[in-house]
């Protein structure tokens, strides 16, 4: 398969994060940030230029595009991952630790979780995924059943089983992030995620604990399939958002029916914690 990559020449971190969500909503599916620089890859055969030009047409940034054939994504990665420890939410307790395989496990985290991401997303340096994995830290997952809506590596799906999660469902419309996952559903030792290859959610799945990092447009598209999936007082984390779409989202949830119970922000994304009401 060959890929267009594009390289921006961003003027910082927040330029940079702000082209990693509105290109990821048209099919980008893989980043890579260096100081004042951001390369960003999409398959020729999904690119949609008419929709890349109106990003551009508001974004004062220069970029060359380039087409590259499919590398060994996995071997690029080791040369720079370097693990990460998310914290539980609000203290210096080391929560879940993320590493590759050639890295050791973290014995002060209660949970140590092995990834190989290639071009899929969740390794916890984002911070979305931070924010995420914190936000879970705050919840109870025994018995739970949950649903990882755009599960990318698995991270969250295998996170909320060794939180002790009966059963999960993994959905994501990527064929890379569904082969990635598998391969770290096992490294992980999982057999309580059920993964789904699909673009949207159908109302025929019942969860106590929905999770959703994706981004803006797909979780409007998808918040009222969300509360179709919903049981009384069942809990949504929701991330993939920038701070600037607080009020917005704030809005569509509540059209839903579903209350804002927390906020978190870092890095000028937010995550949200939601709740649909019991009878």
């Amino acid at each position: 398969m060959q890929y267009l990559q594009f390289t921006f020449n961003v003027s910082g971190r927040e330029q940079s994060e702000i082209l990693i969500a509105l290109l990821s909503d048209i099919g980008f599916n893989g980043f890579e940030e260096d100081e004042n620089k951001l390369k960003a890859f999409t398959p020729i055969s999904s690119f949609d230029e008419i929709l890349f030009n109106k990003i551009m047409e508001n974004v004062d940034v220069k970029y060359f595009k380039s087409t590259i054939n499919e590398v060994n994504w996995n071997e690029k990665w080791e040369a720079g991952f370097e693990p990460v420890t998310v914290l539980e939410s609000g203290s210096s307790t080391p929560f879940c630790h993320i590493r590759a395989s050639f890295h050791q496990n973290n014995p002060e985290a209660i949970y140590n979780i092995e990834v190989t991401p290639k071009m899929s997303f969740g390794t916890g340096h984002h911070a979305t995924t931070y924010m995420m994995i914190a936000a879970m830290s705050q919840l109870l997952f025994k018995n739970k059943t949950v649903l990882d809506f755009g599960t990318g590596t698995g991270v969250l799906a295998i996170l909320a089983e060794k939180m002790g999660a009966k059963n999960i469902i993994a959905i994501d419309n990527d064929d890379w992030s569904i082969s990635n996952a598998k391969e770290n559903l096992q490294a992980n030792l999982c057999s309580k995620i059920e993964l789904i290859k699909a673009d949207s959610l159908s109302g025929n799945i019942e969860a106590e604990i929905i999770l959703a990092n994706i981004n803006l447009n797909v979780i409007i598209a998808n918040l009222s399939k969300i509360k179709e999936c919903c049981t009384a007082n069942t809990v949504i984390l929701l991330s993939g958002l920038l701070a600037e779409n607080k009020g917005e989202i704030v809005v569509h949830l509540n059209k839903n029916g579903l209350e804002v119970v927390k906020f978190y922000e870092r890095q000028n994304w937010i995550a949200i914690e939601a709740v649909c009401p019991g009878e």
